[in-house]
């Protein structure tokens, strides 16, 4: 299948012009450059299928005068005689079977070729959209919910592109309307006059609706995608709702915003069927007219029954053009609405720019340097309520990291320590390039990581986030993520991971499907399959950001120390809390509100940062005065006031209390 010429990032004039920032020229204007849009991308496509309109709109107007012309030669001479011959019928068979030929030809060639207009361009741009999103930072996405995302990619796609159905049709209906208009005329003006009333009146019912529908349609397609994030938003949350009990609360939100999304489709659905008997009546009542009128010229011999039956069936020809008009009129609202959603995604800026440096395949871990990296979230909203989704250079912005300062050598394992909020989750992210710091550097082997190829960090670094995401596919898929890496490659990283003792016993081994987000393993076992997805890979740099909290502590510290190990140990770099991981670790560095406040071994911490004594022994002392407090008291001194020791226990435990 050809690209099309509306790849992400790049548009042309017209796709310019049915932007939002052209919502003063009107729903019809802009849908007409959106229609523009598509005859410009599928130019052959849509010739062909205009075409096949004109085809049936010819054949179609034709058939009138065959029918006059049977009416004359035929029909009537058989009543006349009472009798006709079959050379006649014969004849007029053929008439009548050519005219069948001609229009199926023409409906088919419209209807296919329209169809796979429609459904190449929806691809097309469900394509450019997704694109898109793995173009985009990961800052975008943080600032635009899932469910919005996904009703970009396929309703508004799909609403975008919906009138191209009837649009050749509606062309080849302007060609039918011109030749009937013409054969009227031709064949008696006084009738043709009667058409030339009910047209003007059947284009300003068409206007009066277009008027009235299109903010209804405009308001049900924004309600598709408020609906579309609430289902994903509870089904995503599924966990959190069964455990809470909460489904009736759940139930009530989607069921909130389901009815108003059928109340606004009910609304436009009103509107229609007013519409529609008014566009089938208008027509109808032309055709008495012309009927009544025809008679009376009948009667007075200025026109033949032929002529009076060729305009009449000509008249009932008007209504479907006129409908052909009012199925596009109809659908321009929710198509200039999804186009609108659509190019606000594709017009999004933020992409992450890639040079052309590349690393070296050391066998070593690679030497990361952090230098004054500030890096901020921009809310999703300002104080006032407005949405600041699509402004990422505006609005407030929560100050995560401020000024980090980091050095770790190859072959080196980091623990990154420090309280909730402190940004070691953020800075995990920085050192990966899924974000840009809005400030400072990141370097690999003394190159900044933005100088670097797109494949280079993918290639050489790999990140074990903190929740674990399991695709419903075998273990080997969910390794491999499609890569070509042999069995042996896949079994070494479970072994490291040690995941392959459960891999083992499970039916089928590498070729055992997992359920939808691994739910048929544990937590522990799902880090585990994580972990040797990374490691397959056999990065130069490995982050894991506390990637171990649901294995246990013997299994994390044989992991731990197989990657430090092996053959071509990894640059490490661990988000830790458990004081057995911390103190596995070469190094650690303490944050505490988006600074580097100490570095060092382990036990130098404990004694010269008391922010981190206090974060890493709160669970010791809170236990071992818990201990005290419910140990027979001895004989002596009074004991100490258990309020005082409660305050005292909280004020040391402020800040790991708040994590």
């Amino acid at each position: 299948m050809a690209q099309g010429t509306a790849t992400a990032g790049t548009h042309t004039e017209e796709e310019a012009d049915a932007s939002p920032d052209t919502a003063h020229r009107g729903v019809f204007g802009r849908g007409m450059r959106v229609l523009w849009v598509a005859a410009r991308t599928e130019p052959w496509i849509f010739t062909v299928a205009v075409l096949g309109a004109m085809l049936h709109a010819a054949v179609t107007v034709g058939s009138a005068s065959v029918l006059g012309h049977l009416t004359d030669a035929t029909i009537i001479p058989a009543f006349a005689q009472g009798a006709t011959t079959t050379g006649a019928l014969v004849a007029a068979a053929a008439l009548l079977m050519a005219v069948g030929l001609g229009k199926a030809i023409g409906i088919a060639m419209r209807r296919m070729l329209a169809a796979l207009m429609q459904f190449r361009l929806q691809a097309r741009y469900r394509r450019s959209v997704a694109r898109k999103y793995l173009e985009l930072p990961l800052a975008w996405h943080h600032r635009h919910p899932t469910g919005r995302l996904l009703s970009n990619a396929n309703a508004d796609v799909e609403a975008a592109w919906q009138p191209l159905a009837p649009l050749p049709m509606a062309v080849g209906s302007v060609f039918m309307l011109v030749i009937a208009a013409v054969a009227m005329l031709v064949t008696d003006p006084v009738l043709a006059l009667v058409a030339f009333v009910v047209f003007p009146v059947l284009v300003l019912a068409n206007v009066i609706f277009q008027r009235r529908v299109s903010p209804m349609a405009s308001r049900a397609q924004a309600l598709r995608a408020e609906v579309s994030g609430v289902a994903h938003e509870s089904f995503d949350g599924a966990l959190v709702v069964k455990t809470l009990g909460r489904e009736d609360t759940e139930t009530e939100r989607f069921t909130e915003s389901a009815h108003r999304l059928r109340d606004a489709l009910i609304q436009v659905g009103r509107l229609r069927s007013m519409f529609d008997p008014v566009m089938e009546a208008l027509p109808n009542f032309g055709v008495l007219a012309v009927l009544l009128l025809g008679m009376w010229r009948l009667s007075t011999g200025d026109i033949e029954p032929g002529d009076l039956v060729q305009i009449a069936f000509l008249f009932t020809l008007l209504s479907l053009p006129i409908r052909s008009f009012g199925w596009i009129l109809g659908d321009l609202p929710r198509s200039v609405v999804g186009w609108d959603r659509v190019q606000s995604v594709l017009r999004s800026e933020g992409s992450m720019e890639h040079g052309d440096r590349v690393l070296a395949d050391s066998p070593t871990g690679i030497a990361l340097s952090v230098r004054d990296v500030v890096f901020s979230y921009a809310d999703s909203y300002d104080t006032d309520g407005r949405d600041l989704m699509d402004d990422h250079e505006g609005g407030p912005r929560a100050v995560v990291l401020g000024g980090v300062d980091l050095d770790i050598a190859p072959g080196r394992t980091v623990a990154l320590v420090g309280p909730t909020g402190s940004g070691k989750s953020t800075l995990t992210t920085v050192l990966m390039r899924l974000v840009d710091p809005d400030a400072g550097t990141v370097s690999y082997d003394g190159v900044d990581v933005r100088d670097l190829a797109r494949d280079q960090i993918p290639r050489h670094a790999a990140l074990v986030p903190q929740s674990t995401f399991v695709f419903e596919d075998s273990v080997r898929g969910n390794v491999t993520l499609g890569e070509d890496i042999d069995d042996e490659r896949v079994w070494a990283a479970l072994r490291l991971a040690r995941a392959d003792g459960f891999v083992a016993e499970l039916d089928g081994g590498l070729d055992a499907p997992l359920g939808e987000k691994g739910t048929t393993l544990s937590g522990g076992q799902r880090q585990r399959l994580a972990l040797a997805r990374a490691v397959v890979r056999r990065p130069r740099l490995l982050i894991m950001d506390d990637a171990t909290s649901a294995v246990d502590p013997q299994i994390e510290a044989q992991i731990l120390a197989g990657l430090r190990e092996r053959d071509a140990a990894a640059t490490v770099v661990v988000v830790a809390y458990r004081r057995a991981t911390i103190e596995l670790a070469d190094e650690v560095v303490y944050l505490e509100q988006g600074r580097v406040l100490a570095r060092g071994a382990h036990a130098e911490l404990l004694e010269t940062s008391p922010g981190y004594n206090r974060l890493v022994t709160a669970y010791e002392r809170a236990s071992a005065e818990n201990d005290a407090e419910h140990a027979p008291l001895p004989e002596g001194p009074a004991p100490v006031d258990p309020t005082r020791r409660a305050a005292v226990r909280g004020d040391d435990l402020t800040e790991e209390t708040s994590r």
